[in-house]
């Protein structure tokens, strides 16, 4: 795949260059300072978390283990990077950068962070704008973080080149051997922490490599949305699987989600299937100049049709809607964009120059109210859950009559279903990113 990345990232730093500059003229600066970060200890102790480096460090190369190492870039300038390659025999040291980026850049290869300092020092000046967490370079280089120069980057990296679609691609298919890996656990009866193992032995992931912690929720943690406990007994008896799990490349996400019945749960397995059928229909809806809020409207009252096809309404799909009905059934939003950020950031943004548009306040969780653009990356993600709590709620006002509780109370033990995918808007059709990826698998 070098070869093919070699001409497509040409063309992703042409363009990564030209937002930078754009967006260093309108915010007034002249040059760019971007710190890949440094792994923080964890209060109290001598260990830190995995390190993560900064979006906007990955968007100009993919090092994603380079702790120390700069950017920077002087409009008019070839970029540079200021490598940290310590002289260290408790952890392995970054490799000497090679590869289809390297030409591209001057390298400068540093033993510490003095050095580093030493050779950002040679550019910094009055107008430089420095990106990265506090404490990035010491207290004399502390990072300004311009909110005007940020919120053009935010709202650019938005859309994605075809470099960054590539890697995307790459990711979805890690993820979708995870998926069907994680499938053939479940179906075999495993826990989740086995189902979990094997999701990371096919994905070949460790788990500080992966976008985010896997869900992975038997039965009624099916209706947790965010459950990572990962319980290491097996159940006794099994309904259901909810697997949410990534794969990353290059430090760009895919995130996938699918829903498992396990045998003898015929009601489950329709329900599913009802949700599938949505799901694919949301996903034709991605498209230039789609609003994204009314995306997600538009699944809640598709979420109303399945809720009375199956009987668990005795209303119409559209008074389900009008109630709130649905809201209870599916508490989250449609989906957000990703990218280097599993949420990539700039989801609520309005405009290049910055502001929010808030969610509807009825469907708070909302994590994208943009106007769908050719490049945007976004995930489809409608769920049905049988969450007490809200069920609860619902129960006790005047629309709980509309529900009929003695058919929730049997799917209630099955705990939720959540489908999944990673779309890519264009000029034209959607391109389905983690089906295509599950075709591949398919057609190997």
């Amino acid at each position: 795949m070098s070869a093919a990345l070699a001409s497509l990232y040409a063309q992703h730093l042409a363009q990564v260059v030209h937002d930078s500059d754009a967006a260093l003229a309108a915010s007034g600066h002249d040059s760019l300072l971007i710190a890949a970060g440094t792994p923080r200890l964890r209060f109290l102790d001598d260990q830190a978390p995995p390190f993560v480096a900064s979006p906007h460090f990955l968007r100009w190369l993919p090092l994603t283990d380079t702790p120390g190492s700069w950017i920077v870039h002087v409009p008019g300038s070839k970029p540079r990077l200021i490598f940290l390659q310590p002289r260290d025999y408790w952890h392995v040291v970054p490799e000497t950068p090679r590869g289809y980026w390297v030409e591209h850049f001057d390298i400068i290869t540093v033993a510490d962070e003095n050095a580093a300092r030493l050779q950002l020092e040679r550019v910094l000046g009055e107008h430089s704008a420095i990106l990265g967490e506090e404490g990035a370079a010491g207290a004399d280089l502390a990072p300004n973080n311009p909110p005007a120069l940020l919120a053009r980057l935010h709202w650019t990296r938005a859309c994605k080149t075809p470099y960054e679609i590539t890697l995307m691609r790459a990711a979805s298919r890690i993820g979708a051997r995870g998926h069907r890996a994680a499938a053939r656990a479940f179906h075999a009866g495993a826990s989740e922490f086995e189902i979990h193992i094997a999701y990371l032995a096919a994905a070949g992931l460790s788990e500080s490599e992966l976008p985010y912690a896997n869900i992975i929720g038997l039965d009624t943690h099916g209706s947790v949305l965010h459950y990572t406990r990962l319980e290491r007994a097996r159940p006794q008896s099994r309904r259901s699987l909810l697997i949410d799990a990534g794969g990353q490349y290059a430090g760009y996400a895919s995130d996938i989600t699918r829903t498992h019945a396990a045998s003898g749960q015929g009601d489950f397995a329709a329900l599913i299937a009802s949700m599938e059928e949505m799901q694919q229909i949301l996903c034709l809806g991605v498209r230039a100049g789609q609003p994204y809020p009314a995306l997600h409207e538009e699944a809640h009252r598709l979420l109303g049709g399945v809720l009375a096809q199956h009987g668990l309404v005795r209303c119409s799909a559209e008074a389900a809607f009008a109630q709130g009905i649905t809201r209870t059934f599916l508490p989250h939003g449609l989906g957000h964009l990703l990218g280097l950020q599993v949420h990539d950031i700039g989801g609520h943004q309005s405009a290049p120059e910055g502001g929010r548009t808030a969610p509807p306040s009825e469907h708070p969780y909302l994590r994208l109210t943009r106007t769908l653009e050719p490049g945007m990356v976004v995930t489809i993600e409608p769920g049905l859950y049988f969450i007490p709590m809200l069920l609860d709620a619902l129960r006790a006002t005047s629309a709980g009559s509309d529900v009929d509780w003695t058919r929730v109370e049997a799917l209630l033990p099955c705990g939720g279903i959540r489908i999944e995918d990673d779309v890519l808007c264009t000029t034209g059709d959607p391109h389905n990113l983690t089906r295509e990826a599950f075709a591949a698998l398919d057609a190997a």
